[in-house]
């Protein structure tokens, strides 16, 4: 006979009334339901709130702001339930402040939106950028530009970087007060950028037409402006608006070997400054030593010191294990040589190939690759990083201290390079990074692009990049450029 056993379910366990009410909340937060936060604020039967629940409560009367029939009561609920709940009792976070901050700014209290941001440190806590951005962008949406600019010094102070929507709300305000030295200090914070939205370039191409771009400007000598090019890295001059007379701008695009197809004139691959260059340098290195060993690393800083004249740098491991994931695939000293070549091809000098010891002796031990090698470290040709290394430290280093080519096809997207500032790497790889493909056995290497996308200044002349990763002939570019019928005479200027 079969009988039949029912297991008794367990018996819920009963929530206490500050669990309901948070169980409540977190329903009300997902669904972002101010209505209902309201109501239960209003029916809970206790008055203080722990800082989470105020967080919530705070979220969720911000995320209300976009709905007009909900924004008066969102504002005034969150106001008040901040000025009541934040005396002293909690102790605030950046979220709860930020929160507020954009309450404040909704309610057209900018003053109070940027007091809320700077006090973030009497809490002590870090800073982000989202606790500055309301009240940067009430300042610049109303036309308050010293204010605004205040707002911007506050975060470099704090060592953030600001956006592209805070530059472009930056940009937007100094180009309405006509402040040209502004408009010029953004244009160049806006180059850390690859490429930029089509509202921005809306807003520059604005300032490209208006009466106070025509009217401000020097007249240089070519050389002066060149020897600030070459200090600066190419793509940008850095002394300020050159040239005189109305600009003719026009959507353009650029050919592959970066000439534009409205000017004629040729954009530049443009690097990082020497003295970014140093500091990236030294970044680095600050980095690995804090997690290699020290001694180790020293002493290849000081090998490099006393071997500078390599113009490629060369991954070792990622060029030897390149296409060998396959049944008779192995560590290949061949296509190391082939880049190798291919190098000095390029530069007419020997590069430096960076790898790690272990793979140097497993070379040392075969004797049909022994001579290469024992050839190479005599020459120099070969550096084998130490036991217990991570042997991206060293290439990476080697190739930005020597501001040479560094051959690898690693995207450097691991932890390593995630330690290192986003804008200055990326725009150091697209200058310095040569990648390569394999072709019927050869390795080709695929040199840097002929341009930088990003914004470039030249004389009399501005480009602007869209940004979008896509095919680069269809990017789009703005073109500005002095109209030659406006141009001054140089003698007559200087006369003057």
């Amino acid at each position: 006979m079969n009988i039949n056993v029912v297991t008794p379910r367990p018996k819920k366990r009963k929530l206490s009334p500050e669990a309901q009410f948070r169980e409540a909340l977190d329903r009300c937060s997902k669904s972002k339901d101010l209505a209902a936060a309201i109501s239960l604020y209003e029916s809970a039967n206790f008055s203080i709130l722990n800082l989470n629940n105020l967080n919530s409560f705070l979220y969720i009367c911000s995320n209300s702001l976009d709905d007009p029939e909900l924004r008066g009561k969102a504002i005034d609920f969150g106001l008040k339930l901040f000025n009541l709940h934040a005396d002293g009792n909690l102790k605030l976070n950046e979220a709860t402040l930020t929160s507020a901050a954009r309450l404040a700014a909704a309610n057209g209290d900018g003053d109070y939106a940027f007091q809320l941001a700077k006090s973030v440190k009497d809490y002590g806590v870090l800073p982000k950028l989202r606790t500055f951005v309301p009240a940067l962008m009430f300042y610049c949406k109303c036309g308050q530009a010293d204010k605004a600019y205040q707002v911007e010094e506050s975060v470099e102070l704090v060592e953030l970087e600001l956006d592209e929507p805070a530059l472009a709300a930056l940009l937007e305000v100094s180009v309405d007060a006509k402040r040209e030295n502004k408009v010029y200090e953004y244009l160049h914070k806006l180059r850390t950028l690859r490429g930029v939205r089509e509202s921005t370039m809306d807003v520059i191409e604005r300032w490209f037409r208006s009466k106070k771009a025509a009217e401000v400007g020097a007249l240089l000598d070519s050389d002066q402006i060149k020897e600030a090019l070459m200090r600066n890295g190419e793509g940008w001059h850095g002394l300020g608006w050159v040239g005189r007379g109305e600009w003719a701008t026009c959507r353009s695009s650029v050919s592959s070997d970066g000439r534009c197809c409205a000017c004629g004139k040729y954009l530049v691959c443009a690097d990082i400054k020497r003295e970014e260059t140093e500091r990236f340098a030294e970044s680095i290195a600050s980095l690995a030593t804090a997690r290699e060993v020290k001694a180790n690393f020293r002493e290849f800083q000081e090998w490099i010191e006393q071997h500078s004249e390599y113009e490629a740098v060369i991954d070792g491991a990622n060029v030897g294990l390149y296409n060998q994931n396959h049944a008779d695939g192995g560590f290949s000293l061949p296509q190391i040589e082939g880049v190798v070549r291919e190098a000095y091809n390029k530069t007419k000098k020997w590069p430096l190939v960076v790898l790690h010891i272990k793979h140097v002796r497993l070379l040392l031990d075969d004797a049909s690759k022994r001579e290469t090698v024992e050839k190479w470290i005599a020459e120099g040709v070969l550096y084998g990083t130490p036991y217990g290394s991570n042997d991206d430290w060293y290439w990476l280093y080697a190739a930005v201290k020597l501001k040479s080519l560094l051959i690898t096809n690693d995207e450097m997207r691991d932890h390593i390079f995630e330690l290192l500032s986003s804008n200055l790497f990326l725009r150091w790889k697209e200058r310095h990074q040569v990648r390569y493909t394999s072709s019927k056995g050869e390795l080709n290497l695929i040199m840097p692009p002929a341009y930088s996308i990003v914004i470039q200044e030249c004389e009399g002349s501005w480009h602007v990049p869209m940004a979008g990763d896509f095919d680069e002939s269809l990017r789009t570019w703005l073109c500005a450029t002095r109209k030659p019928e406006s141009h001054c005479n140089k003698e007559e200027d200087r006369a003057a």
